[in-house]
């Protein structure tokens, strides 16, 4: 079976001291991208461990804005992953990390 991309999502993570810094970062990038951001989630949501917030990042975006976001993440952790219609295998398989990795909870997509 092949998979295509459709796009990717960075997820930010941060926790109440580093909020801000996430704001920033997320805004930076869509200033200089145009990559959209969702809520900044103030606990954890969906698979993910800690608070964060999802960028949508277009396959055409990914390169200019991954290659950004290694460089100016400011310390935080950051979640990324495409996008082929399988969210096992995009949050598992399939995803890296900048800075910390986490253990996801992906057994919410079985």
């Amino acid at each position: 079976m092949s998979l295509n991309i459709l796009d990717y999502h960075f997820h930010l993570y941060y926790d109440e001291n580093t909020i801000d810094t996430a704001k920033e970062v997320a805004k930076e990038l869509n200033k200089l991208f145009h990559v959209p951001f969702h809520t900044f989630h103030e606990k954890p949501v969906g698979p993910h461990p800690e608070w964060s917030v999802q960028l949508s990042v277009s396959v055409e975006q990914f390169n200019e804005s991954f290659n950004w976001l290694v460089l100016n993440h400011k310390g935080l952790t950051v979640f990324c992953h495409p996008n082929t219609g399988n969210d096992l295998l995009d949050h598992s398989e399939h995803a890296f990390w900048i800075g910390d990795s986490k253990k996801l909870k992906v057994d919410i997509f079985k």
